[in-house]
This record gives C-alpha cells, sequence and structure tokens, in this order.
C-alpha cells in the first residue's frame, strides 16, 4: 500500500548529509577494523562454531525473516525493498556496544560484525537479489546488485586500513576504535534528529504494519537468532552474543544505499523502514540488554553457589 510519497517532494535527506553519512560510515569501518588484529582471525577459525552459527542466523534467519514480514504485511513496492534491504545488512558496531553491557561475549560480538561485514560483499547483493525476485521486485524499485557491491567494498578499504594501523600503534588503533564505536551511535541518532523531524507529517500518516515490519524484524531476529544459537549447543552466554548480533542489523549503511540508489519520492518511501528500524533498534535492543544482563547476572550467582556447594560438601 503506497504511502502517498508525492507529498513528500521536499523532505529527502540532502546531498550533504548523504556525503556525511557517507563519511560517517568510512570512520566506522575504520573503527571496526582497529578493533581487529590477525590473531583474532586465526583464533575464530580454529574455533570456528560460535562465529558460523552467528552467519547462519546473520544470513539465514533475517534475510528470510524480511521477506516473510513484507508478504505477511502486504506492504508497497518500495517498503518491502526497504525491509529486505534492512535485512540483508551485516551486523553493525552498535551491537558490540549492547553486547558489552549485557555482559555477553564481547570477543565473539566483535568477531560476528567483522566477519559478516568482509562476507557482506558477496552475501548481501546475492540475498538482495534472491528475495527481491522472490518478492516481485523489478523494475524501478529494484536495487542492482552492482551498485550494493560497490558500497561494501568500498566500505572495506577504510576496515583493512584499521587493522594495519592496529597492527603499526596499537594505541592508535585502540582510539580510533572507540571512535569508530562511538560514532555508530552518532550516526543513529543524526538520523533521528535530522530526518525524523522533517518527515513528522509523513511518520503522522504511517500505518501500524510499517511501525510493526520496521520494530518486528528486530525484536525477532534476536529472539529467532537466541533460539537457534541454544539449539545448536550454544551456551547461554554465548546464545545472547548470537541474538544481538542477529537481531542488530548496520541501519546506517542501509540508509547510505538507498540514499545512492533512489532519488525523489521512491527514495523517500524506500528509505522509511532503515530509518524507523535504526531509531527503534536503540530502544528495543535497551531494554533486551537490561532482561540479558539480569539473566547474565543470575547465571554468574547460581554458578558461584554451585561451586560453593561443591567446596562445602568435600
Amino acid at each position: 500500500m503506497p504511502l502517498h510519497p508525492e507529498k513528500e517532494k521536499t523532505n529527502m535527506i540532502s546531498e550533504f548529509e548523504t556525503k556525511l553519512l557517507g563519511m560517517m560510515m568510512i570512520v566506522i569501518m575504520l573503527g571496526m577494523g582497529a578493533s581487529l588484529t590477525w590473531r583474532d582471525f586465526r583464533i575464530a577459525f580454529r574455533k570456528p562454531k560460535g562465529v558460523m552459527v552467528g552467519l547462519l542466523c546473520q544470513y539465514g534467519i533475517m534475510p528470510l525473516l524480511g521477506f516473510l514480514l513484507a508478504q505477511a504485511l502486504d506492504l508497497s513496492p518500495g517498503l518491502t525493498v526497504g525491509l529486505i534491504l534492512m535485512a540483508c545488512m551485516p551486523g553493525g558496531t552498535t551491537s558490540n556496544i549492547f553486547t558489552y553491557f549485557s555482559k555477553a561475549v564481547l570477543a565473539l560480538s566483535i568477531m560476528m560484525t567483522s566477519v559478516s561485514s568482509l562476507i557482506a560483499l558477496g552475501m548481501v547483493p546475492a540475498l538482495l537479489e534472491f528475495y527481491s525476485q522472490l518478492a516481485g521486485l523489478s523494475g524501478d524499485f529494484k536495487i542492482p546488485a552492482g551498485n550494493v557491491a560497490q558500497v561494501l567494498f568500498v566500505l572495506l578499504v577504510p576496515t583493512v586500513i584499521g587493522m594495519v594501523l592496529r597492527k603499526l600503534n596499537p594505541n592508535i588503533g585502540a582510539t580510533i576504535e572507540l571512535l569508530g564505536g562511538m560514532l555508530g551511535v552518532a550516526v543513529i541518532l543524526f538520523l533521528v534528529f535530522t530526518w525524523i523531524p522533517r518527515n513528522h507529517t509523513l511518520l503522522a500518516s504511517t500505518p501500524w504494519y510499517v511501525f510493526f515490519a520496521a520494530i518486528g524484524l528486530g525484536i525477532f531476529g534476536m529472539g529467532l537468532g537466541y533460539a537457534l544459537a541454544r539449539l545448536l549447543k550454544q551456551d547461554p552466554n554465548r546464545s545472547r552474543t548470537i541474538a544481538m548480533e542477529t537481531g542488530i542489523q548496520n541501519g546506517p549503511l542501509a540508509v547510505l544505499i538507498v540514499t545512492l540508489t533512489f532519488t525523489g519520492p521512491m527514495q523517500q518511501e524506500v528509505l522509511l523502514i532503515p530509518v524507523l528500524y535504526s531509531l527503534f533498534i536503540v530502544i528495543t535492543s535497551s531494554i533486551v540488554t537490561v532482561f540479558f544482563r539480569r539473566m547474565s547476572v543470575r547465571e554468574a550467582l547460581a554458578r558461584d553457589r554451585a561451586k560453593d556447594g561443591t567446596v562445602l560438601a568435600s
């Protein structure tokens, strides 16, 4: 169902904002690269199960979930392509922050974000093409796979540079890593404080099912990610990490791809779900973080009591 985008012709993301968003993404990817060492990859490949389960959730569950939500809610072509694109995105650095505060496995979170971002160059265009065809998207509403691949390839360059800087000077690498993580949150705030106020009329007339799709993608993704991780024998703490990584997608990257692919009213309609997702994922992830943190604390207390009981028994 169309959202009458013709009424919103003056409220696009400006050319300046698009360039600023691109620069922010470069710094974020630079920071992600600075969080990595080649030793991290060696460790991950020696014990790859956690990362492999995470990738299965990231590129298996999420795109399928996005497609099913779009079909179940009978979204318009513009909203459908925005939702499928959002679902196909790799994990974002924001997930690392929420993983840290939820007392989950930060090292696994960073590796999942990094590996999913590195293989996104092949996975995202392929999945986007597959699910776009499955949804019957064609013509103007179809995002060319080459466009997505070009953006992802460009963003891989600062990732590699970040890794090199970390290798040459760990102090500089740590500073860039911190800056990149903080900027991940800043990009979302940027979207909130620039795009949303200018589009309050559009948002006020947005049907409930659009909000349901944008919010549900993250919530259902976390729930399914946790369930699949437990099913595949991951411990509760690693499962919580995988849940966070599954549900928290790289929203700013999706927004950047949309702004570089579409213009005019069409851009506005496609952009709606990625922007709403980026806004609400901060809220829903904060709630889930509190819940996961309490679970982690309870499990730690249970382990301590069990340990004390074993000592007393002996």
